[in-house]
């Protein structure tokens, strides 16, 4: 175990967080915000940490295998929710170290999920406002791949560590050196980002409020800074909104494929075509389901613009929202509360920015199905599964299912933690409502999405302090894909061998 290389690294992530936070303090400080100062501490002991890991620890080797690489993004991202909620307790925003964490974890995870109640986002200063939703655009694309693209030396090895924390069920390189694979990914991503932000200005929105929804689409987070989250807004800034919130649920290769005019390449994948079937039958559906069923779809147009936001903020785990404040999600009707929520479970494409489980691992999951059908019915049937025209491995398939199985594990422990909050007992109508609740916020916290029903709908302030660290946890472990969390906090991991 290169332990040297591990803490070295996420010397390298203190300063770079550190660097990105003086952003938003030139924000504050140019709007003569008082909050200036707490970005000014936190700078100051992300320096400290970040230093002190460079200077004392330096690595003897630069060679580090697939579990140092595990070690780091865990180590990364526990260190940056960590240090990132500072400004917020510090300026007194968010008083409760907790609620903070949770916040901050929740962004850079692009979760979404929110402690903060309508009045309080509305009254926030923009200083925070931009840090919080940052934290977004800086988690999705992965906060180890940002700093890979920035920092010089990055080892030959790096794959490793882009692997941990890309998500979906595999990770190649789109050239030969990882480093410049996350160069790649980061101008293809920074160009989608600038496009969206001219676009929403040209619609109408102001700039600020255009930067920070860029920030949150791009990372199909879904942090908004009104109470109605895109509600306000005019019906154009919706619908780019929605375009570019199904576009970031694309894997990025396909991109960097079309960049490179190989254009049958890109668009034979199997998986955009599943992805792209799913988009259209849910939005046909879900129109049809509510055109003219609630006050603010009483025309065609309306049932489908809504509709499309809905479809595309599930299914790609943004989680923005076109709903009126005067409303809420527990108003939709209940099929299409049942396919949104179905949605919550299947996310975006494998090499996007968006969660759950991946189009690519869904779709694997149906293989692993039918190929084991077809051996029951014929034991000696030794038909090879194919996707995306390559023959799939048993071990391939063998992993899908293995995560499929922790991944329903997790989501049934953190459902039961929630089941014991208080709250659940006090803010529920009914049984019923209290497991609907629960449910959908444990769902939505793994799969990284933020909305719930229930009482959660409305936020996750409700919760007992214990259930927000436990649904701090979900997020994170659900963006880094279970795994890498894990065999960080396992003992084994750290023995030397």
């Amino acid at each position: 175990m290169n332990y040297r290389m591990i803490f070295h690294t996420t010397g390298k992530v203190a300063l770079v967080l550190a660097a990105l936070l003086v952003i938003p303090m030139i924000l504050s400080a140019c709007l003569l915000e008082a909050c200036w100062w707490a970005f000014a501490i936190t700078i100051g002991i992300s320096l400290v940490v970040g230093l002190v890991l460079l200077l004392c620890l330096k690595p003897k080797s630069n060679v580090f295998f697939s579990r140092e690489g595990l070690i780091i993004v865990s180590l990364a991202w526990i260190y940056v929710s960590l240090i990132g909620a500072l400004p917020f307790v510090i300026s007194g925003a968010i008083p409760s170290y907790i609620d903070a964490l949770f916040e901050t974890a929740s962004g850079f995870s692009t979760t979404g999920a929110t402690i903060l109640q309508g009045e309080q986002i509305e009254t926030m200063a923009k200083g925070l406002l931009f840090w919080r939703s940052f934290t977004h655009w800086i988690g999705g694309m992965g906060v180890i791949v940002f700093v890979m693209a920035l920092v010089s030396g990055a080892s030959d090895r790096s794959m490793h560590i882009l692997r941990a924390e890309m998500p979906g069920p595999t990770v190649d390189k789109i050239v030969p050196k990882a480093r410049t694979t996350a160069k790649i990914l980061y101008l293809i991503y920074i160009g989608f980002t600038v496009i969206e932000i001219i676009a929403l200005i040209i619609a109408g929105m102001p700039i600020f409020d255009a930067v920070v929804h860029a920030f949150g689409t791009a990372g199909t987070g879904g942090f908004g800074i009104r109470a109605d989250s895109i509600a306000s807004y005019s019906p154009a800034c919706q619908w780019i909104i929605t375009v570019f919130m199904l576009l970031f649920g694309v894997n990025f290769n396909l991109y960097y494929l079309m960049i490179m005019r190989k254009f049958r390449s890109a668009f034979s994948s199997r998986e955009l075509w599943i992805y792209c079937g799913i988009i259209v039958v849910s939005i046909t559906a879900i129109s049809i389901n509510i055109t003219k069923q609630l006050s603010y779809t009483q025309t065609v147009g309306d049932g489908i613009r809504h509709a499309a936001f809905q479809v595309a903020a599930f299914l790609t785990t943004t989680g923005y929202s076109t709903i009126p404040a005067s409303s809420s999600v527990n108003a939709l009707p209940i099929f299409t509360k049942g396919l949104l929520f179905l949605l919550m479970f299947i996310g975006g494409s494998a090499g996007s920015t968006a969660g759950g489980l991946k189009v690519s691992r869904v779709a694997l999951l149906g293989c692993a199905i039918r190929k084991e059908l077809k051996r029951v019915l014929n034991p000696r049937n030794t038909n090879a599964v194919k996707f995306e025209g390559k023959v799939v491995s048993d071990e391939v398939l063998h992993g899908v299912t293995s995560y499929f199985a922790l991944y329903m594990i997790i989501i049934a422990v953190t459902f039961i933690v929630l089941c014991f909050d208080p709250v659940t007992k006090l803010s529920a109508d009914s049984v019923m409502s209290a497991v609907e609740t629960n449910i959908t916020a444990a769902v939505s916290c793994v799969n990284n999405i933020g909305p719930a029903y229930g009482f959660a709908a409305s936020g996750y302030y409700m919760y007992n302090w214990l259930s927000k660290l436990v649904l701090t946890i979900a997020m994170i472990l659900g963006r880094l894909e279970i795994y890498p969390l894990l065999l960080a906090c396992s003992p084994l991991t750290w023995i030397k061998r």
